[in-house]
């Protein structure tokens, strides 16, 4: 199935939870998903709720890290 996740189209399994699609979004990134929040459809997920909370066709996610700088 197709989501939006920062305002590119992704294909996503019709099983996908936000933990399996923030754990594809960081693979190898130094940190991994400890800074990184999520919001689907305009509200923001609860980390303790990434596991269970599935994803839809047409779902419109925004996954955002800090990034350091001045």
């Amino acid at each position: 199935m197709q989501v939006t996740v920062n305002g590119s189209t992704t294909d996503v399994p019709d099983d996908a939870t936000v933990a399996a699609l923030v754990a594809d979004l960081v693979a190898g990134r130094a940190g991994g998903h400890g800074r990184v929040a999520v919001a689907r459809n305009g509200d923001v997920v609860p980390r303790s709720a990434w596991e269970t909370t599935g994803l839809a066709a047409g779902d419109a996610l925004e996954v955002l890290a800090p990034t350091a700088g001045g």
